[in-house]
């Protein structure tokens, strides 16, 4: 492999210079929990539809995507291409709906529809779900770096990390968002260089790239079979994939805070909006650039005759950056790095934010009503640095569980982990019948679904009656449980409901008229 040379260093570190400036820049002014958590809902939406790229695209786009269609094809492609299909909804009547209900978090919600406990189950599960998936994204990037640069995976992981940590301790939600612009730039960047040496250094150019690629069955979405007998397999079809996509982007878009929070930092509703609509576009367009890479990535091996080591045959997941340490020239290996930590670090400090905005607000100010607002502001700070260094335990632990691709194990472990979620929003938003006694009801019986699921199907321990389907339908019916339990003991059992002006779907213009006759300011 290629050592680094001047040129590369000094990308990474242009790359680096740039990031901690404006963490620095920004975070001079940061002064209130306003500030910090929302940016006082002050930022261009344009600026936005970065962020919500940043949040959204991570190391499993850049490293795992091209693994896998290299591998196989563009199967786990699928689940993201049901974006498209959940933006209108999420456009239209999520975003003024947040934008209008909550303060900071979307948690609040819960507790406004169905109490304290519900949104004490939302927040904690949403904490621990974001802690372990900023593992993934560590561990996927250091293995990226390891690969091309030959650095100590540990130490890659602390340096990361550290530096993550420190931009977005200081300058909070609106340095992240800056910073998404920037680091956005790199990776289209990086991501440009690679497809265009895969299209254009092969003889025959990019029509022989993609036809030999097409030939190898790389441009499949898989297999399309829809039985009965596809739902036990473990190899899930396309449309249990696409089952996966609605379920966890659904949940991505409608629920989780790392996500809601970006709709939150927006100046008006209309440029919110056009954040999702844009941002989330762009996510595709990302998603599919990285799946071609993979597919190119094999074609160009296939036509150039050069040599895949059995090492990285059998771990998917470091072709890509075998690829960029091997064949490209020094000063874009540098480039390519830069654009491997900007997709690292993108995800890595939304995620921080969202994590320190719920545990202060959901928790610290929720039980400590009378604490000021600086001693929140410190408090989320502090948040920051805890999350981010729970999540560095996580991927440094995970550094010995690479015996199998991780890409394999990423969505199945996101779903288990869903915990019913987004069937708690829509038993809420879509049923005025719901009550807070049905809720908790519905939250048990998704717990012990998942438990049970989890022990008896992907833990195989035998208890006599089993979950035999594809593990991916844990997370999905997850939903489904808490959704219609929660619903049919509303229905038979009753309970306490609140004034539902403006909570469900059925009245959200109600809490409007009614705030706007009493001359109320929402939100």
């Amino acid at each position: 492999m290629n050592a680094l040379h001047f040129p590369d260093y000094m990308a990474i570190l242009l790359y680096l210079s740039v990031v901690g400036f404006v963490g620095l820049w920004v975070g001079r002014r940061q002064k209130t929990t306003a500030e910090y958590f929302v940016a006082n809902r002050s930022l261009p939406g344009w600026a936005v539809a970065f962020s919500i790229v940043g949040t959204t695209i991570s190391s499993v786009s850049f490293v795992a995507f091209p693994g896998a269609a290299f591998a196989e094809n563009f199967r786990l492609l699928v689940p993201n291409l049901m974006v498209p299909f959940i933006l209108i909804f999420v456009a239209l009547i999520i975003v003024p709906f947040y934008r209008h209900v909550v303060g900071m978090t979307s948690y609040e919600y819960l507790e406004r529809r169905f109490g304290l406990g519900a949104r004490m189950y939302g927040s904690f599960g949403f904490v621990a779900l974001r802690v372990i998936d900023l593992g993934f994204t560590l561990l996927l990037t250091a293995v990226a770096l390891e690969v091309i640069t030959g650095w100590n995976i540990q130490w890659v992981i602390v340096g990361i990390a550290s530096f993550t940590i420190l931009y977005t301790l200081i300058g909070g939600i609106e340095a992240v968002v800056w910073n998404d612009v920037v680091q956005g730039l790199v990776l289209a960047g990086g991501a440009i260089t690679i497809l265009c040496t895969l299209l254009f250094r092969p003889e025959g150019g990019p029509g022989a790239v993609l036809a030999t690629a097409y030939d190898a069955g790389k441009l499949s979405l898989g297999d399309y079979s829809l039985t009965w007998k596809s739902l036990f397999q473990d190899r899930p079809t396309v449309w249990l994939f696409a089952l996966s996509g609605f379920s966890s982007f659904g949940r991505l878009y409608i629920v989780e805070q790392n996500i809601v929070q970006r709709y939150l930092v927006a100046r008006t509703d209309r440029e919110a909006q056009r954040a999702v609509f844009t941002g989330a576009s762009f996510c595709v367009v990302i998603w599919l650039t990285f799946m071609v890479i993979g597919a190119c990535l094999w074609a160009f091996y296939h036509m150039t005759g050069a040599a895949v080591p059995a090492a990285i045959q059998q771990k998917p997941d470091n072709i890509l950056p075998y690829f960029v340490a091997t064949q490209l020239p020094s000063g874009v290996v540098g480039l390519i790095l830069a654009g491997i930590l900007a997709a690292a670090m993108q995800a890595f400090s939304a995620d921080l934010t969202s994590v320190a905005t719920v545990s202060t607000e959901d928790y610290f100010a929720r039980f400590r009503p009378g604490s000021s607002d600086r001693t929140r502001l410190r408090f989320g700070r502090c948040a920051v640095l805890a999350g981010g260094t729970l999540a560095a335990m996580v991927a440094l632990q995970l550094t010995n569980e690479r015996n199998r691709a991780v890409y394999e194990l990423f969505p199945t472990i996101l779903s288990i982990l869903a915990g019913g979620m987004l069937g708690l929003f829509g038993l809420g938003f879509l049923s005025t019948r719901a009550t807070r006694r049905g809720s908790y009801i519905g939250i048990a019986a998704c717990v012990v679904f998942v438990m049970w699921a989890t022990i008896t199907g992907p833990l195989s321990l035998d208890l006599g009656f089993n979950f035999r389907l594809n593990p991916l339908l844990i997370g999905i019916l997850s939903h489904v449980v808490l959704f219609v339990t929660g619903y049919l003991a509303s229905r038979g059992l009753g309970g306490s409901r609140t004034d539902l002006a403006g909570l469900t779907i059925w009245n959200l213009r109600s809490r409007q008229s009614r705030a706007a006759k009493e001359g109320i300011t929402i939100g």
